[in-house]
């Protein structure tokens, strides 16, 4: 398969909500925070790769959190 060409620098995907979540990463961005620091000095397939893990951690947050709720009754019992 042949290579794309970049024309654009991979942009940060930091929403500007800089908190770490139980599991270290941040809850805007969904990067560590070796990735949050070294962004400026990887290169942009390193980016674009981060990218794709960050993706794979919202999907699998969400998953997680679409599962939990089902565990829970829609109305509350009232017995």
């Amino acid at each position: 398969m042949a290579e794309q060409l970049e024309f654009f620098p991979v942009q940060s995907p930091c929403r500007g909500i800089c908190q770490s979540d139980e599991r270290g990463y941040c809850r805007g961005c969904m990067r560590s925070r070796e990735e949050r620091f070294n962004w400026q000095t990887m290169s942009d397939p390193q980016k674009q790769e981060i990218l794709r893990l960050c993706r794979q951690r919202l999907l699998r947050k969400l998953r997680a959190n679409r599962d939990n709720s089902r565990d829970e009754p829609e109305q509350p019992s009232l017995f």
